[in-house]
């Protein structure tokens, strides 16, 4: 497995994508003030309507400029009250439709840019990421977790600071209106905020094995789609449902451990604020019945408490979900934080018209946390344009040795030499351009037949598409497809035979004229008719090509001009078909026990 190297790449992208929106931002924070400042507002027309229209109290200083209206007469002064609510709800509901709009528009963009750099990163781990890891599990960190990000970003952070501003707001405007009532309020707020911290604490301890099980879910999901067929054939229908409702039922035992916790703590915050306002409800009155506030004044203040308890109920309510978004967070900057394939080197070269000449010197690998080397000090000659076949028992180290050869994986010692130039003197994308590689599964993708074939050559024209499925034998099907060569497959090529998409992907090599060609038991999975169609092809498409080919069938090795035997990593024996018979060695051993 890769390790992380970068931890800091998540928060990264966070800041550079909301650096480049700080226009909106800033817009959204002016919005966020208009409503704060709606709300502080909306009670007060309902104070000057009690005291000053109904019950005749004389304007204080702040509000002399409103003597005229109430000079008017009471309906004046009560039509414009009521036009003051219906106008403060408007200004508020526009400013926050503006905050609210500013903020999708942030969200998704942010969203947007982190799918896309995950997608894009993890195209670039090294396989040795990719053989540990699970797909499911990556399906759900680059579509779930980030949309739990998505909605953190568009929703939850800015209700957060808005409520958080707005209680900070309405306690200011609470000790100016009066400081012995605002006290009460400000004590009960430590068991309030108490409450909020500890429930953010296990909802996000909770979070984490709830995201991890819901990843093994749709890894389970993923894995089981995929082998349907081998399900189906070995009647397990009823087994993968079982073992599928077990991971259900641990995922969804989580959710509700959740949900008792966050609705436990929603009904204690709902509790406190009840006991807040009555108090602050008995002081006051106390307060009026002293003389020393007026009823509109305690109204406003009552409302003031209002508006300060919904806030802090919903930031009790959004901190759960902020710590889900939190865990899906930690989740996604794990994967950033891996590192990706070494870069170039600063002066690497492009590799043009290779002649194809191979040469491993004293080669070892071994996969990261392995403590036995796949490949262990193996040199080896190809000639440019010499046909070679790779034979060895399994695990014997040769798909290893093709992925070394397109710096799939870096060897821990030793070096690879095209031309008489170690590779990683060239860029990877001309090395992997110049080497055409059909590999053991024939992985074909959900586009045309043509775009397939074109996958490493994607300006290729039709007649060199055409071209290249003649000379791999695959043209006469393919004319024969709905559509012909503008055919969309289904996923994986499902709808073709194992013989035709693998002769698909000998197309889709030869397309880029590569000098030479890999491929990995390409005849393994196919008939009988289809493996001579592909000798055939073999035969026709050599033309000076350096041929590589991981080989399991020995019946065509006098085809090749040498044959290399590996076991355990090394090179045990090397000659042709022939001359390895007669040397009744592991060749031979190999052949016999291919034959028994």
């Amino acid at each position: 497995m890769t390790t992380a190297t970068d931890p800091r790449r998540f928060a990264r992208l966070v800041r550079s994508s909301l650096w480049r929106q700080r226009g909106a931002l800033a817009v959204a924070a002016l919005a966020l003030a208009g409503v704060v400042a709606a709300e502080l507002l909306a009670p007060w027309p309902l104070k000057i309507l009690f005291d000053h229209v109904l019950l005749a109290h004389p304007l204080p200083a702040g509000l002399a400029p409103l003597q005229p209206l109430l000079s008017a007469g009471p309906w004046t002064a009560l039509l414009a009250m009521a036009g003051a609510i219906v106008g403060i709800a408007l200004l508020a509901a526009a400013f926050g439709y503006l905050q609210l709009a500013l903020a999708a528009r942030t969200g998704l963009q942010l969203t947007g840019e982190l799918r896309a750099a995950l997608f894009s990163h993890l195209q670039r781990l090294p396989l040795a990421f990719h053989r540990h890891a699970r797909t499911g599990e990556l399906v759900t960190k680059v579509a779930s977790d980030t949309q739990q990000l998505r909605d953190l970003f568009t929703d939850w952070a800015l209700t957060l600071l808005r409520q958080g501003v707005t209680v900070l707001a309405l306690l200011g405007a609470m000790a100016w209106l009066h400081p012995r009532l605002a006290l009460v309020v400000l004590l009960t707020l430590p068991p309030l905020l108490a409450l909020i911290i500890w429930l953010g604490r296990r909802v996000k301890a909770n979070a984490r094995e709830q995201r991890r099980l819901e990843g093994r879910l749709n890894a389970r999901l993923s894995e089981m789609l995929s082998a349907v067929a081998l399900v189906q054939t070995f009647g397990r229908q009823a087994d993968e449902e079982a073992r599928f409702a077990r991971t259900l039922a641990n995922n969804q035992a989580s959710g509700l451990r959740q949900a008792r916790t966050t609705g436990a703590v929603s009904r204690g915050v709902i509790v406190l604020s009840a006991l807040g306002t009555a108090l602050t409800a008995l002081a006051g009155a106390h307060e009026v019945l002293a003389g020393r506030l007026m009823p509109g004044e305690l109204l406003v203040f009552l409302a003031y408490v209002a508006g300060l308890y919904k806030p802090v109920r919903d930031i009790a309510r959004l901190s759960a979900r902020v710590a889900r978004a939190t865990a899906s967070a930690e989740r996604v900057a794990e994967v950033l934080a891996l590192a990706p394939e070494p870069p170039d080197a600063p002066d690497a070269e492009v590799l043009l018209a290779p002649r194809g000449e191979i040469v491993f010197e004293d080669v070892s690998f071994a996969y990261e946390g392995d403590a036995r080397p796949v490949i262990e000090h193996l040199s080896l000659h190809i000639a440019a344009g010499e046909r070679v076949a790779l034979v060895g028992p399994s695990g014997a180290g040769k798909s290893t040795l093709v992925s070394l050869l397109l710096r799939l994986a870096e060897p821990t010692a030793g070096r690879i030499l095209i031309d008489g130039q170690d590779i990683r003197r060239y860029t990877r994308a001309s090395l992997r351009q110049a080497i055409g590689t059909v590999l053991q599964d024939p992985l074909l993708l959900g586009q045309t037949v043509r775009e397939n074939i074109a996958y490493g050559r994607p300006d290729a024209p039709l007649a060199a598409v055409q071209a290249a499925a003649r000379a791999a034998h695959a043209h006469g099907f393919i004319s024969e497809l709905p559509q012909g060569y503008d055919t969309v497959l289904t996923e994986r090529g499902s709808t073709l035979s194992g013989g035709q998409r693998q002769r698909l992907c000998l197309a889709r090599a030869l397309v880029k004229e590569p000098a030479v060609l890999v491929m990995d038991e390409p005849t393994s999975a196919v008939d009988a008719s289809s493996a001579r169609l592909i000798h055939e092809a073999l035969a026709q498409v050599h033309a000076g090509r350096t041929l590589l080919v991981i080989a399991h069938d020995y019946t065509d090795m006098a085809r090749f001009d040498r044959v290399l035997v590996l076991d355990r990593g090394r090179l045990v024996e090397a000659g042709s078909h022939a001359a390895l018979l007669q040397r009744r060695g592991a060749y031979l051993a190999l052949v016999e026990r291919r034959h028994a």
